[in-house]
């Protein structure tokens, strides 16, 4: 089977517009068939390289999340995937597909009520130890899939972030795109509403990826080149099951350094001289990570500073 590199997939996303590369889907395209064998798993090892990179990438998915109590998408039981069966949905994946939001919005709206940012939901140390990253000045960029909105809620930089499949921080109507209060929509959500606008009578949804929409701009605009100079890329919590954000994965040199924090082995982890892997528990792991460097007491008060402001907020 051929194998296409993360460049290939991001520069084809750029010359053909809006078309399958550039939109949120399921795949399996691109290298994949890690090998654990190949694989560094010293923590003494992985600390030293964190230690001496200053410009990391970083990028994650659901399992970033899922210390804060948010489920990921896809574990066979616990998933949000697994357990949407009082949506009646003709099949899991409909809740985050546009055309079926334009017929039906009430399941996602349903959801949403429940997984808007800072309502049932905080940071964890993963989401922290991004925050003591960037505070060290080693933190580059952090691309993420999640649209919990978490690692906002830590004080990062919106600079910092970029969120490939989007936001609850902003939204718009499906059919003009014209800008809607966030603060309204949630208000409406929160009251099992389904916002409309005010304009055109359209839906009204949070500017998030929906399967079958492109990702944003700055995805393809900036992911190549961050990659390409970075000196390690972290990728925390993620399948990397989903293009073309699992791209980023591959797109760093060939012998920049790569760490993955994961439940599992996932991708091409394995098929490059200086990968890495702390495989489990991802917020025990980067504990160790932490204690390992000293940082045990900044990622400490980096989460209580913050959650002091986020009940004073």
């Amino acid at each position: 089977m051929m194998k296409y590199s993360s460049t290939l997939i991001f520069n084809q996303a750029k010359k053909c517009g809006l078309v399958k590369l550039q939109l949120r889907h399921n795949s399996y395209f691109g290298m994949k068939g890690g090998n654990l064998e190949n694989v560094n798993q010293d923590i003494e090892k992985i600390a030293q390289v964190v230690d001496q990179c200053q410009n990391i990438v970083v990028m994650a998915g659901a399992g970033l999340s899922t210390a804060s109590g948010i489920p990921d998408f896809r574990s066979p039981n616990t998933g949000i995937y697994a357990n949407l069966k009082k949506y009646n949905l003709p099949y899991p994946e409909a809740i985050f597909e546009i055309e079926y939001f334009r017929q039906n919005p009430r399941p996602f709206n349903t959801w949403a009520k429940e997984f808007f940012p800072g309502v049932n939901y905080l940071p964890n140390k993963g989401h922290y130890f991004l925050k003591v990253l960037e505070d060290k000045g080693k933190l580059s960029k952090y691309y993420t899939q999640n649209i919990d909105g978490l690692e906002r809620l830590t004080g990062l930089e919106d600079s910092k972030i970029v969120e490939a499949h989007g936001t609850f921080s902003s939204a718009a109507c499906i059919k003009c795109d014209a800008k809607y209060d966030m603060d309204e929509l949630k208000e409406n959500i929160l009251l099992d509403g389904d916002p409309t606008c005010k304009g055109c009578g359209g839906w009204v949804k949070p500017n998030i990826v929906f399967f079958g929409e492109a990702l944003p701009p700055r995805f393809f605009d900036e992911a190549e080149l961050d990659c390409e100079f970075c000196d390690q890329l972290i990728c925390i919590g993620t399948s990397l099951e989903v293009y073309p954000f699992a791209g980023i994965v591959d797109a760093p040199k060939h012998s920049t350094p790569r760490l993955l924090i994961n439940y599992d082995l996932v991708g091409s982890f394995g098929a490059r001289p200086n990968d890495a892997a702390l495989i489990g528990d991802i917020v025990m792991n980067i504990d160790k990570i932490c204690e390992k460097l000293e940082w045990t007491d900044d990622l400490i008060e980096a989460q209580i500073e913050n959650e002091l402001n986020l009940k004073i907020d």
